[in-house]
């Protein structure tokens, strides 16, 4: 259920927030009311604080102590108060100025201790699993690379009916991969000389032929459609799309090996103080990742093709049993449009999240970068 907040609610859910993630203690209107610049009374604080409690956003461990957030209260945190959609402005402008320094510092970091030109790619991704642990502060998780060797040995461009054609793709090894695709945004007058679409689909697919025959599936993805002629640059964009979504499809993502770094300094955080959780995520990330690379490598949906997007999965949010009182924030890196790992961190839900998101859509913006210097 969506919950409606006032701009005094927000501002007191924040300073909420960003008081326990520093002090892992239970809050009190008093320390809030010295602390941050609320211009409100203790009382008043106290009262707004109640409210909060009711919507569920934040709870009390014990009937004598402060609040504390609950999931629900971090997802609000998270998906309104740290961005600059958020309507109180004195938050909104600290925060995005904040994000954005810790950004060009995480990026700075990496250039520093990661140059790609002179390492494997497996090194290169060992550092760079340590340097977000380090930035982060929590467990960091980086996949190796999906294995992409699949080769173009033909395509063909066929017109099934009026209105729709069938790409169909045969790989090297003579797996064949076919997509069905609606002709509406070409032209009426071309669709209905069915003469016409045969012609030049015969062309389009002689010139896709000539130019990738041989040549990995990403390229088929990330061609640049500006080199057809331009009688046929009505198929550019329409065709861009079909091929790269085929293409996500045949390179379907198979589980790889999950680099993990910084399990011992996040487990001495007050949140990972019993002995049977700690074994039960350590068991997780050694035993079971094949679960975990399945939540962390997310395909994107077609309209978030080739973009950054940080997905952050708050305790419950959580499907994995042992990471259910945990953050999860991961984000893919791509070789061109095409997600071929994943950058994550775990770590408490009480959590610097401006931090963490940063790291990781930073380290992943680095790695896609350095992903396109290294052969498929």
């Amino acid at each position: 259920m969506e919950v409606q907040l006032t701009n005094r609610q927000q501002h007191i859910l924040w300073a909420t927030v960003r008081h326990y993630i520093a002090t892992a203690e239970p809050v009190g209107s008093k320390a809030l009311g010295e602390e941050y610049d609320l211009g409100v009374s203790s009382a008043t604080i106290r009262n707004v604080m109640g409210v909060l409690e009711k919507s569920g956003l934040l709870y009390q461990p014990h009937a004598s102590a402060g609040r504390v957030p609950s999931d629900s209260g971090y997802r609000i945190y998270v998906d309104q108060l740290i961005t600059p959609s958020l309507r109180s402005r004195s938050v909104s402008q600290t925060d995005a100025t904040r994000t954005e320094t810790l950004g060009r510092e995480i990026e700075m970091a990496l250039q520093k201790h990661l140059q790609w030109e002179d390492r494997s790619l497996e090194t290169l991704l060992q550092g760079a699993a340590q340097i977000l642990a380090t930035l982060s502060g929590c467990i960091s998780l980086i996949t190796m690379p999906q294995t992409t060797t699949a080769l173009l040995r033909h395509l063909q461009l066929v017109q099934i009916e009026a209105g729709r054609i069938m790409l169909i793709v045969v790989t090297d090894g003579y797996e064949t991969h076919s997509k069905l695709m609606d002709l509406s945004p070409i032209p009426e007058e071309t669709q209905r000389d069915s003469e016409v679409v045969d012609r030049e689909l015969q062309i389009v697919s002689n010139f896709l032929n000539t130019h990738l025959r041989g040549r990995s599936l990403l390229e088929l993805a990330n061609l640049d459609w500006s080199e057809l002629d331009q009688e046929f640059q009505r198929y550019g964009e329409f065709l861009k799309n079909s091929v790269a979504e085929l293409t996500r499809r045949t390179l379907a993502p198979t589980a790889t090996q999950i680099m993990v770094r910084g399990v011992s300094e996040v487990l001495r955080q007050p949140e990972f103080s019993q002995l049977q959780q700690v074994q039960t995520i350590i068991h997780l990330l050694e035993e079971e990742q094949d679960q975990l690379w399945r939540l962390i490598f997310e395909e994107p949906e077609p309209e978030d093709a080739g973009k950054s997007r940080v997905t952050v999965r708050i305790g419950a949010e959580n499907p994995l049993e042992p990471i259910r009182t945990c953050t999860l924030i991961s984000s893919n890196y791509r070789r061109g449009s095409i997600p071929v790992g994943s950058v994550g961190v775990l770590g408490p839900t009480r959590l610097d999240y401006e931090s963490a998101i940063a790291v990781v859509a930073s380290a992943a913006d680095y790695l896609s970068e350095a992903f396109s210097y290294f052969n498929p």
